[in-house]
């Protein structure tokens, strides 16, 4: 347990100096894009955490397939773990986003097929975690998120093939399908890549303390249950006991 939880201080630590990594490349080793110049940079943590949420919500789906296999609460828990930091990271990206997009496009928001298809991705992880408070029984609303949440994640795929499928004011794409001289600088490719493992890296970090929390909360439910199936009725505390024996018992003193 020692041994398990010293890893993750150091995984904690390795997540904050990579994230600080990650800013220093973005301001000092990424070049200037020629057009767009300094407010482009945000680009990196935009994407970078619109892919992390990516992995994220695949989390949600694959631990909702999982539970419904296996039936392990340990699934459940670690569903519900990835639900909110997967949308953590995607009120980042709906953040950024309008931050870049007002000086480029000269508005804050527009429903663009990219921009309306995130935005319904991040209702339907909140729809998820208002499920979880609304279903009181641990394992009919396990059952329920676990259905949910592979459902959800069936708009994951469309938000990214949405600047390919359809024409919007997001731009076209620059990597996994971008147009012959559309791509990024090197450089720029080489930022990108390293601010998402550092995204990566601290999703894990935040997503292992949200798991240790539902499992806490969950193992505490459990047992919470179990002591009021053994609590005796209202109104039996004094079956069995008569006056007979409560006389006995005080005349022996």
């Amino acid at each position: 347990m020692k041994g398990n939880r010293a890893l993750w201080m150091a995984v904690t630590v390795v997540a904050a100096l990579w994230m600080a990594a990650a800013g220093y490349a973005i301001f000092f080793i990424a070049p200037d894009e020629r057009t767009m110049h300094a407010i482009q940079r945000i680009f990196y943590i935009h994407v970078g955490s619109a892919w992390t949420a990516g992995v994220a919500f695949f989390v949600v789906a694959l631990a909702g397939v999982l539970y419904l296999v296996k039936r392990d609460p340990r699934y459940d828990w670690a569903g519900i773990a990835a639900a909110e930091t997967g949308l953590v990271f995607t009120t980042v990206v709906l953040i950024t986003g309008p931050i870049w997009a007002k000086p480029i496009w000269g508005i804050w928001w527009t429903w663009d097929p990219r921009l309306t298809s995130t935005f319904v991705l991040w209702l339907m992880y909140i729809a998820y975690l208002l499920i979880r408070t609304l279903v009181e029984e641990q394992h009919r609303r396990a059952v329920l998120c676990a259905v949910y949440g592979i459902f959800a994640f069936l708009d994951v795929p469309l938000v990214f093939m949405s600047i390919r499928w359809w024409r919007g004011q997001h731009p076209s794409p620059v990597i996994a399908g971008a147009q012959p001289g559309s791509g990024l600088d090197p450089t720029m490719k080489a930022v990108l890549f390293f601010t998402w493992g550092a995204t990566l890296v601290l999703y894990a970090v935040l997503m292992r303390q949200r798991y240790l929390l539902e499992a806490l909360r969950g193992e505490t439910e459990e047992l919470r249950q179990q002591a009021e199936d053994f609590a005796p009725a209202p109104g039996s505390e004094g079956r069995g006991f008569s006056p007979a024996v409560s006389g006995r018992s005080g005349a022996g003193l």
